[in-house]
Parts: structure tokens; sequence; C-alpha cells
């Protein structure tokens, strides 16, 4: 009995170790389980913080202080940031508290990357995990005050200089006045007043001072900019427009506005297209090259702006330092230069353009244009060469073998290919001359019997060899270089048209100048204006040319100047001049539009001139390049 007593009792004892044990695993299961959650809801609530910061709107995120989220904007926009990248590292929790480490990414103005680390706190509060204030530091920086804002400005490097052929500066700083009005305190009448000092357009400025003010914008509207000269002589009556401003600045400058304009390219205010097309290198308000040397170049001479993220106790948090602008070196030559710009400034509003070629470097040292603004047709422009394409067709022909200077080639008045008829340009006739004379009184019919001597691919080989479209211009250092176009031809009429310059031959004026440069030289340099950073790819290693046709093609250039159609620069100063008239018909009219071209070389110097709708090369071209050599004779 006692044994039974003594079983039960342990039996009982074990029963309750066994229900004791069944309850205990019970609690740990429950505790396990409010462990698990609220493991999950802190790494939320940290992963919630993570998620609209990286959005820049944290207005979903559960703050213990309720302001907390309105302090993003205050305090974080003035980064003006295009973007925020915000890793957690792992949450560890401890009770009702938890931490983490945020690594924060700003991406700020030209994509530099500002990180930090921010610890961050979050607490259970009434059984909701939300993030707590920081221990110290604000919220979105660990050194950040109480009240505190952040602001990110970039600082500017110095920019670097466009150089001449000496290493002078061609466009160093100068004071400049951009004119622009105030939308906040112009009226319609001051707006009106402006344009007639400005001279824009009647009503432009008024109808853009109302857009503003009905867009309530109050960013400041760009007019025209001044030098300190123009700027001066219309001071008084710009001081008394009230809402106008003129807040001087500095940019670079040429000696005076006309100074190879279309070439090296103007600086102002970017452009919405420019901002676009940067790639995050500009904002709205940036002042950079805009156009031409100073616009293709401007990563090279601007350099890279540099970052620094302050706080409004003028603590620096961040500092990236600008990196400098490097000179770019250009071979152009200022004397040069003036010279051809005072030559073409006889052809007054007629649109022209020459450009001068140092012969043994094939450096570009002139690219003048008229007008002096807006469209670089000296190194860009596509026209019709004319007869100054016979250099090419007289080259092609003599070192083929297809017919000797002494060989007598007829000249009449007109000859018919394929039923087409081809006629001299002022209808003439020279009988049955030598090909020497025939080049020099530049007769189209001899060429066009020629023509048919010559393989379908010769003209395009014997232009290439010469320089035209031989593929320099990705580094002739101006983008857009036109290096010209002669397709092989396809009929007996196009080749016959090809040979005197007409057809589908196209080139620019920089084109037709390396031609005669590579006849002066005796071989094939690609041109090129950029000496550095030299445009990858230059080739500077000469290709000769044939030698004896090289030869006998000087001495009928020659005559052209002597006795031909280009007389007008037989006593041209500094020395002998060989080269060659064009004419270059144009357009359906009849009879058609003429653009008048001279291309020559004297000493090292080569040159191509163009007048657009000149009557002939030897009437209007070639006196100009005359006053071109008499100009440079004299400087």
């Amino acid at each position: 009995m006692e044994l039974d007593g003594v079983m039960r009792t342990a039996w009982v004892a074990g029963a309750v170790a066994v229900v004791v044990a069944a309850g205990g695993g019970a609690g740990y299961y429950l505790y396990d389980r409010a462990e698990g959650r609220d493991d999950r809801a802190a790494r939320d609530v940290v992963r919630t913080l993570v998620s609209g910061w990286s959005r820049q709107d944290v207005t979903g995120v559960p703050f213990a202080d309720p302001g907390a989220a309105a302090t993003f904007r205050t305090q974080a926009g003035g980064l003006k940031a295009t973007k925020v990248d915000v890793r957690a590292s792992d949450v560890r929790r401890t009770g009702d508290t938890a931490t983490a480490d945020l690594t924060v990414t700003w991406t700020l103005a030209g994509d530099v990357a500002w990180s930090y680390r921010v610890p961050v706190g979050a607490r259970k509060s009434s059984e909701r995990w939300v993030i707590a204030p920081p221990a110290q530091g604000g919220y979105w920086h660990p050194q950040l005050a109480p009240g505190a804002t952040l602001s990110a400005a970039r600082t500017q490097p110095t920019r670097g200089d466009l150089l001449d052929r000496a290493g002078a500066a061609l466009m160093p700083l100068g004071s400049v006045y951009p004119v622009q009005l105030d939308p906040t305190r112009a009226t319609p009448a001051v707006a009106a007043a402006l344009e007639k000092i400005a001279e824009a357009k009647a009503g432009s400025l008024v109808a853009k001072l109302a857009a503003a003010q009905k867009a309530k914008r109050t960013a400041p509207i760009a007019v025209i900019t001044y030098r300190e000269d123009d700027f001066t002589a219309r001071r008084s009556a710009l001081d008394a427009l009230v809402g106008v401003i003129y807040p001087k600045t500095l940019q670079p400058l040429a000696a005076d506005r006309e100074f190879a304009e279309p070439l090296l390219g103007s600086f102002g205010e970017v452009t919405a297209e420019i901002v676009e097309a940067g790639g995050g290198r500009y904002r709205v308000g940036d002042r950079a090259g805009i156009s031409g040397l100073q616009r293709a170049y401007d990563g090279v001479l601007g350099g890279a702006p540099g970052v620094r993220v302050t706080a409004s106790t003028r603590e620096v948090l961040f500092d990236k330092p600008a990196v400098d602008g490097t000179d770019v070196e250009l071979t152009l030559d200022p004397r040069v230069q003036r010279a051809a710009e005072a030559a073409l400034a006889a052809t007054g509003d007629v649109p022209s353009a020459l450009v001068a070629i140092d012969v043994p470097s094939g450096g570009v040292l002139a690219a003048a244009n008229r007008p002096w603004f807006g469209f670089d047709r000296a190194m860009t422009g596509r026209y019709p060469p004319g007869s100054t394409f016979k250099v090419a067709s007289t080259y092609a022909l003599l070192s083929n073998d297809k017919v000797s200077l002494v060989d007598r080639v007829s000249c009449p008045r007109t000859f018919v290919v394929d039923g087409r008829p081809f006629r001299n340009f002022e209808g003439e006739t020279l009988g049955s001359p030598t090909f020497a004379d025939d080049v020099t009184h530049s007769c189209n019919t001899a060429f066009v019997q020629l023509a048919a001597r010559l393989g379908n691919g010769d003209l395009a080989a014997a232009a290439k060899a010469l320089g035209i479209g031989a593929g320099w211009a990705a580094t002739a250092g101006v983008s857009g270089a036109f290096a010209g176009s002669v397709p092989q031809n396809d009929s007996k009429t196009d080749q016959a048209a090809a040979t005197i310059g007409q057809g589908r031959n196209l080139v620019s004026p920089l084109a037709l100048a390396t031609m005669i440069g590579s006849v002066a030289r005796g071989s094939y340099l690609s041109p090129f204006l950029v000496e550095a950073p030299q445009p990858q790819g230059l080739n500077r290693t000469p290709v000769p040319l044939d030698a004896r046709a090289v030869a006998d093609l000087r001495t009928a250039l020659r005559s052209v100047v002597v006795k031909g159609t280009g007389t007008a620069l037989a006593s041209a100063p500094g020395g002998p001049v060989s080269g060659k008239t064009g004419t270059a018909e144009f357009g359906g009219g009849s009879p058609p539009k003429t653009h008048a071209w001279f291309v020559g070389y004297q000493g090292d110097l080569a040159f191509a001139v163009l007048v657009e709708e000149g009557r002939s090369g030897g009437s209007v071209a070639a006196p100009v390049a005359k006053q071109f050599l008499a100009a440079l004779a004299t400087r």
C-alpha cells in the first residue's frame, strides 16, 4: 500500500512536471513569436526610412517627432540633389529599441557623389515602432545642428584659353554686362523702351515680360550682353529704366567682336538645348561656351566645377575642389586672320570666306567669314568648286599620262557629251591651243573632251590624293568641318561635268585650300586647326604626290596668274603667286547664278577665296585674294 502511495505521488509529481514543462514550452513559443514580430517591425521601420529618403519623400515615415518629416525639405532641400541612394546595415534590436547605420550617397551638381554614414535609432511606442530622434546631430546628417540647413554650391574652376600659334590668348577674360529684365519690377513701358535701346524686335520683350509675370516667374529675362564700350555708350539710357539690371561679369572675349567670331565662338548663358545635351554638366543659368570652338572644347577649357556642401552654421561638410580648365592651342595666326578679314570687308554684305594654310605643316592660319557672325562657311560650307577643281582634274590627267602640257587640245565654244552641251563661261573659243593654255585660260570644253580618257574613279582618286574628300574632317579640330565630296562617276555626262567642278562635286573653302596646299608642298597633309589637345587620329605624315605631274601642274598654275584668268594677282606684293580661278554655277536659274573662287599659293602660304554669287573667279575672287596678300604684306 505504501508503495502504491509512493508511486501515485511520483506519478502526480511527474504529471505536474509534464504539465509545467508543457506550459513552459508554450511560454517560450509565445515569447519567440513576439520577439520575431519586434525584429521584423524594427527592420520595417528602418526600411521605410531608407525607401522614403531614397525617393526624397519621407512624409510616410513614422517618426517619434511628428515634425521630423517636414525638416527633410527645409534642411536638405538646399542640396538640390538629382538623386540620393540610401542603404542600411543590419538592424540591431535590444528590447524596445533598435539601431542601424545608414550609408547615404547624394548625387550633387555635375554628378558629384557625396557619401557619409548616419546612425539611426528606432523604438517601440504603444506597440508601434517609430524612428527615434538622433542622439546627436540631425536626422539627415550627424553633424547638422538642430534647425541648421544644408546647401550645396558649385565652385568654379579657372577657365583655359584659346591660344594662337605663338601661344598668346585669343580670348582673354574681359568685362561684359548682361542686360536683363527683372519681372518683379519692370513694366511693359520699360520693356518697350529697352527694345529700342537693344534694337530688339518691337513687342518681343513686352511679350516675354508678360509671360514671365503671368507665370509668376522671378528669374531675370536675358536680353543682350554688351562689351565695356558698347555698355558705356548706353549706360545713361539703361540707368533710367526701373527693372533693368546689368550685373558686370567677366568672360572670354576676342580683341573685337568680329575677330574670327564664327570660328572661335562665344561664351554666355547656356541654352535649354545645351543643358539637355550636357549629360548633367550644365544647369539652367550656367555660363559656358555656346558656339564655335568655345562650345566644342568647353569640356577642356571649362574644366570641371567643384562642389562644396556647407551647413547654415558655416561648417563645411564636404568639398570636392574644382578642376581648372586646360588651354587649347591653335595654329591660327592673328596677323594672317586680320589680313583675311580686311580683304573680305571689300565684299560688303555679300557672303564670303577666306581660308589660309601653312604649307609646310598643314596648319590653318586663318579662317575668315563675311558676315563676321553666324555660319562658319570657311570651314563647314558646302559649295560646287567650279573651275578650281580643274587643279584636281589636271593632276588626274597628268599623273595617269592621259595628256601632257604641250599636247594640242581644242577649245571650241561648245562641246556635246551624250546629247548634253557644255560651253565655255564667256562662250569664247581658243582654237587648238596646248593643254597648258587650256589650263591657263580655263577652257571648259577642252577638259570635257579629255574627261573621256579617264576612268570612272580617276577624278575621285586624284581629288583625294590632293586632300578633297580625304577623310580629315574629324581631325581638323572644328565641328562640322567639310572635307569635300567627289563621287565616283557613273556616266559620261557626270564625268564631263565633274571634270570642270560641276555635277555632284562639293567642297568647302578649307577643302580647296588643302588641295592647293598639297600642290605647293608636293605632298598631301591633313589640314588641322587644333594643335593641342591634338585631335585623335590626326596623321602628320606627308603623303607624296606624283612629282612629275606636280611640277607640270605648278607650271600651268603659275601661267594662270601671269597671263590667264588670274592676272589680277600678277602684281600682288609678297612674291610670285600661282593659282586657279573658279566660277561655279548653282541653282536652276537661266542663266544659273554663280559663286566666285580663287585658290592659290605664295611661298609657304596656301589660300582659298569664296565670294557667293560673284560673277566670276577672275573678276571677283582674285581681286579679294590680292587684297589679302597686300594686307598681309603691310602687317
